[in-house]
């Protein structure tokens, strides 16, 4: 990384901290430096930063997102936070314009020895359940990767500090809840196991909601 990229990473985890004074709960999981799939919930475009800003520093060094290069690559500067600070998998959400399979993106990223952060309900979620349908993209990268383990993540209030439409952050604490690392079964079918995982993710959701 970059001594620019460097500097600008410690700006954006002292300004999310500052903001959200968020803080990491690992409940069935250590934070070790072990490579991990951590797949959460996506109500706004801070969730990664979020989750990257709570690993410790090794583990975040080792730790991509897989983020729309749609809004990444919209401006000069987006392009360097998403390219050269954050390392982001970047996939054109787009079927039409895509060239490369996402799923061999993500997998070439797990081959180079890094963790991901990524969202299977695909998009953020801005109505009323808790969670939507997850995609299949995470039973195909789990299915290519069968030895890399799965974490649920559960961040709380982050779309109440940033809600849609807002222009300046609300300062409100926010958590993010690390549950139990997960495989994918032996003979286990795409339906059983998204309902598996989304169900996992669920059980991490504060009561309230």
């Amino acid at each position: 990384m970059s001594f620019g990229a460097r500097v600008c990473a410690t700006l954006i985890v002292g300004f999310a901290r500052a903001i959200t004074a968020v803080r990491g709960i690992w409940m069935g999981a250590e934070p070790v430096p072990r490579q991990r799939i951590y797949f959460a919930n996506h109500a706004s475009h801070g969730d990664f930063v979020l989750i990257w800003t709570v690993l410790p520093r090794e583990m975040r060094a080792r730790t991509r997102p897989v983020a729309g290069s749609d809004y990444w690559l919209a401006s000069r500067l987006r392009a360097f936070i998403g390219r050269e600070v954050f390392r982001a998998v970047l996939i054109d959400r787009n079927p039409e314009t895509r060239q490369g399979d996402p799923v061999s993106q993500m997998g070439a990223a797990l081959e180079g020895g890094d963790s991901l952060i990524l969202f299977p309900e695909g998009t953020r979620n801005t109505g009323e359940d808790a969670l939507l349908p997850f995609k299949s993209g995470l039973y195909h990268l789990a299915h290519a990767n069968p030895d890399v383990d799965l974490v649920p993540v559960w961040i709380a209030n982050l779309n109440r500090v940033m809600p849609k439409g807002a222009l300046v952050p609300i300062p409100l604490i926010c958590t993010v809840t690390f549950g139990a690392p997960l495989r994918l079964n032996a003979g286990e079918d795409k339906a059983d196991f998204l309902t598996r995982t989304r169900g996992a993710l669920l059980a991490l959701a504060p009561e309230e909601r």
